[in-house]
């Protein structure tokens, strides 16, 4: 789960990447990094940290140009590394920098093939870097050496389809040419274009969420279709072409129910429409299960539930409350690193309203349980500040499986809900009831949005992967590499060229536009 904007303009974009940086900073708050192009230049700056810490006004300065591209990451595949912070740059054949959402499947698969048969070296564990070089070997061949048309660029988006696998949103500059952005085959992770018009003329926006091009002042066109490639040229000209034919959309359901910001519209569904169906879904069956149960106050557990609880509460008459006051200073605790750091980190972002919970039977919603550590200690605070009864209430169904497409939940071990029953888990956060949506429930309430959606990938609630390659030794992989505590293994990086205000590229003979 990462954060990507690319922006072709008639102004310089700095300001205009730095803004939308903050507005994708739910998406990730390890590292940040924006490039600019001017000319046959980059400007970078990179670093680990929240956006408003990693820029500071001299390195605003420094990115000039009316193109450019921005990412904020959080790790789920290499560690966290400033030399894992993105974009990342290459300078042959020609220079690219790019920024992936998502993790590829076949990552060292094709790093061997980089190695081998590529010549291609990867400095780092990251599997965007793997991507970009990816990207950069298949321009390589279908160019040629000749000059570098649009046709040449979609041929390598097709090449890089046939051969990376896994989930991927990107968006990548080649300098003094274009901006580049597609997206996987099955359109996992979110991508959507934006335009707003000048005096100038028409300037072009591609990034995760359409909350950016909202915040941005830009108008939003579409999303980018599955296997799809976009293309805007130095000019503001703006090229399509599907590069994939085994294209079929499969969003990730977990955009809607936690990771994307409610105020935006990802694949034609809006994600706060999506959270108050699910909140009246829930509320029905908590009518049909629990109508033994007497319920005083429904309660959500801030910020994501609040929709769904909201709903809740209207459809089963209850009164809704805000029973917890967040500390707005706290990151979320859902991706930070490390079982003992969000231990901690629970108490510091949440406190009861000891009146809304003393004496009575309180319903508590949440958007999900995923690890469970922070719903326990939720549970005790409730108890703690008088309440009667705790009943809970998760407005997603249970998290049982592995995340692989870029989201930070890899280990079965770590999840509350894989090999227990409903039962079970209720105990282990210690409330008095426990009901989870349905995944039926849960799917046909965003298909009722969009009727054009079909499929979801639900990996992380069925355990079906929808790329196919999957297995339960590649799981056992990536559990064991990706387990709690192991991505903050490695030192930080102390390069001094990673952290370079300016990168010279090579002189490039660019054709014309096709």
């Amino acid at each position: 789960m990462c954060g990507i904007i690319g922006i072709v303009g008639k102004n310089p974009v700095n300001q205009l990447l730095y803004d939308g940086l903050l507005v994708l900073q739910h998406r990730g708050q390890d590292a940040a990094g924006i490039v600019t192009c001017d000319g046959n230049t980059f400007f970078m700056h990179k670093n680990n940290g929240l956006v408003k810490d990693v820029f500071q006004t001299r390195h605003m300065r420094n990115l000039v140009g009316n193109a450019g591209i921005a990412h904020v990451r959080y790790p789920t595949a290499g560690s966290s590394n400033a030399a894992e912070a993105q974009p990342f740059y290459v300078n042959s054949p020609f220079g690219i920098v790019l920024g992936h959402n998502g993790n590829l499947t076949n990552s060292e698969q094709l790093k061997s093939e980089m190695f081998k048969q590529d010549l291609r070296h990867i400095n780092t564990s990251s599997d965007s870097e793997v991507l970009l070089n990816v990207l950069a070997h298949e321009i390589e061949k279908t160019s040629r050496n000749a000059a570098l048309n649009t046709d040449m660029v979609f041929d390598a988006v097709t090449g890089v389809h046939k051969r990376c696998k896994g989930a991927y949103a990107v968006v990548a500059m080649i300098a003094n040419f274009g901006l580049l952005a597609f997206r996987d085959p099955n359109g996992i992770r979110p991508l959507v274009i934006g335009k707003a018009e000048t005096e100038k003329g028409t300037e072009y926006i591609v990034a995760s969420e359409s909350v950016a091009l909202d915040v941005l002042g830009f108008q939003v066109l579409r999303d980018v279709a599955p296997g799809e490639a976009v293309f805007i040229d130095m000019d503001g000209n703006l090229y399509a072409r599907q590069c994939s034919d085994i294209a079929k959309l499969n969003p990730c359901i977990f955009e809607y129910v936690y990771l994307a910001r409610p105020d935006s519209v990802i694949d034609g569904v809006s994600v706060y429409q999506t959270r108050l169906d699910m909140g009246r879904t829930l509320a029905e069956k908590i009518k049909r299960e629990w109508s033994d149960k007497k319920i005083d106050v429904v309660i959500p557990i801030p910020d994501t539930s609040r929709p769904s609880a909201l709903q809740v509460g209207l459809a089963l008459g209850l009164d809704y409350r805000e029973g917890f006051i967040k500390n707005r200073y706290i990151g979320r605790t859902f991706i930070m690193p490390g079982q003992a750091l969000r231990k901690k980190s629970v108490r510091q972002k949440l406190n009861p309203i000891g009146i809304e919970f003393k004496g009575k039977n309180v319903l508590l919603v949440d958007d999900s349980i995923v690890r469970g550590t922070t719903s326990q200690q939720i549970v005790q605070m409730a108890r703690d500040a008088g309440a009667n009864k705790v009943y809970f209430a998760s407005a997603a169904p249970p998290v049982r499986f592995p995340n692989v497409y870029g989201i930070d939940m890899p280990s079965r071990d770590e999840l509350l809900a894989t090999g227990r029953t409903d039962e079970d888990i209720c105990k282990e956060i210690g409330a008095d009831g426990l009901i989870y949506q349905d995944l039926s429930a849960l799917i046909d309430g965003i298909k009722a949005n969009n009727a054009d959606i079909t499929h979801f990938d639900c990996s992380c609630f069925d355990g079906h992967y929808v790329t196919g390659d999957i297995t339960e030794a590649y799981l056992a992989k990536i559990e064991s590499a990706r387990g709690d505590g192991k991505k903050n293994d490695k030192p930080a990086n102390s390069i001094t060229q990673l952290d370079l205000n300016l990168i010279n590229t090579n002189e490039l003979e660019l054709g014309e536009v096709a």
